[in-house]
């Protein structure tokens, strides 16, 4: 493995890691929050059991997510000192109120978790509130400062220097409201049915209303997510066509240049022969998707050289599993809907509970091949159009050690989550047994 290679791969690892710790610390907050709210409102201590127990999960992520985000800001300039070096004073702005946010976060967190019987219960609850807020917030801004790697703007691009930088024009770049919102709603998707997959294995076990009750609670969240979702995507993607366009006909493997062009579903990409074997193609569906026009024109990658072609058949396959997972997804959220005003026995059968099992890593495989096609789509550019990849590699050796260790060190932060986490559920076992 060369030096280039290892580079990107503890990106990639990093981030692949980071973004599972990332989305649940943005999204359980408002798990707890409602928990605590249905106490407050009912006095039914199930509902209090429940907050408690969310809001050690919230500390968990909270703190690991601090550490794996700390991680990768230092990798950024270690691995990619050039990138830093110009685009630190433009996109700096972003990350710098992510830190204050960040900073908000984890006060209103302490006060939370420290506050129970020591707080008003109506501050309490808005403690929660801000946690929840300033995590979201938090989140946004860090895909802000991607969106800009993706849609580069406030500044001008001279002789290899940045000239009359405007941070702000920067920061809301043309691509940073179609990243957030999609980022924003897939982390409430994923997490939500994540939290209600884990809840329905341990309900399967031990019928205890304790599980019944966060599996509704973590269901509402994910079943509307589930479904803007796609509407979300299309958004994202018609801004793709328009901002990025080398990278959309990468996802779709479009190859050549033509008016009502065919949606791609399935296949496998041929790149040396320029075709898809085995995919359904439905015409004219591409052109409306990337411009509301069955009739319009869509660029294919003949249009761009042949070295600025993205990875095409992991971003083609990439996209495709985040489309498949997407739609699967949505279809639990309308039996959800359907269980929950109509056909209320649905949720209380063993195939149901078993469809959430099956449901519960599928949120974050489709987030994580959102991510691959948002960062590999991009390639060879760090900065789109303007600086590649190679170009901003640090000349350090021995970067194939810091991948392994990196790599390392987040297999054991997983693992210490994952037995953080089985202790919690032991205990709270536990207290359900001794209270009969």
């Amino acid at each position: 493995m060369d030096a280039f290679m290892a580079a990107r791969m503890q990106m990639g690892v990093s981030l692949g890691f980071h973004i599972i710790f990332a989305c649940i610390g943005m999204v359980m907050p408002w798990f707890m929050l409602v928990a605590e709210w249905k106490w407050q409102k009912t006095n039914n201590p199930v509902y209090l059991d429940l907050a408690k127990a969310w809001s050690k999960g919230v500390a968990i992520f909270f703190a690991v997510g601090a550490v794996s985000g700390t991680m990768l800001s230092f990798e950024l300039g270690m691995l990619w000192p050039t990138f830093m070096e110009h685009a630190g004073p433009i996109f700096g702005m972003p990350f710098s109120l992510e830190g204050t946010a960040f900073f908000v976060e984890a006060i209103a967190l302490g006060l939370f978790l420290y506050g129970w019987n020591r707080l008003n219960k109506k501050v309490h609850l808005f403690t929660g509130m801000v946690v929840g807020i300033s995590g979201v917030i938090s989140g946004i801004f860090v895909v802000a400062a991607n969106a800009w790697m993706n849609a580069p703007s406030g500044f001008d691009w001279i002789d290899g220097q940045a000239f009359n930088i405007d941070p702000v024009k920067a920061m809301f770049n043309k691509a940073w409201f179609s990243q957030a919102h999609h980022m924003t709603i897939a982390a409430f998707s994923a997490t939500g049915f994540a939290v209600a997959g884990v809840h329905a294995i341990l309900y399967l076990r031990n019928k205890l209303e304790i599980h019944a009750k966060a599996i509704t609670i973590a269901l509402a969240f994910a079943s509307v997510a589930a479904i803007l979702q796609p509407l979300s995507g299309d958004l994202a993607a018609k801004n793709v066509a328009k901002l990025q366009p080398a990278k959309l006909a990468a996802f779709e493997s479009h190859f050549e240049t033509q008016e009502k062009a065919p949606l791609i579903i399935g296949g496998i990409p041929d790149v040396e022969n320029r075709d898809v074997k085995f995919a359904i193609k439905l015409p004219g569906f591409l052109s409306f998707l990337a411009h509301g026009d069955f009739n319009a024109e869509v660029k294919g990658l003949e249009e761009f050289p042949e070295e600025e072609w993205p990875p095409v058949p992991i971003t083609h396959y990439s996209f495709q599993i985040m489309v498949g997972i997407g739609m699967f997804l949505m279809l639990i959220a309308f039996i959800f809907l359907a269980g929950t005003f109509k056909w209320k026995h649905w949720l209380e059968k063993s195939w149901w509970l078993k469809m959430l099992i099956i449901a519960t890593p599928l949120g974050f495989i489709a987030v994580e091949a959102g991510w691959i096609v948002t960062e590999v789509g991009r390639q060879p550019w760090i900065i789109y159009g303007i600086m590649k990849t190679k170009d901003s590699l640090t000349p350090m050796p021995g970067i194939q050690y810091t991948f392994y260790t990196i790599s390392a060190v987040y297999l054991l932060l997983s693992f210490v989550v994952i037995w953080l986490l089985s202790r919690q559920i032991q205990m709270l076992h536990a207290k359900y047994r001794s209270n009969g």
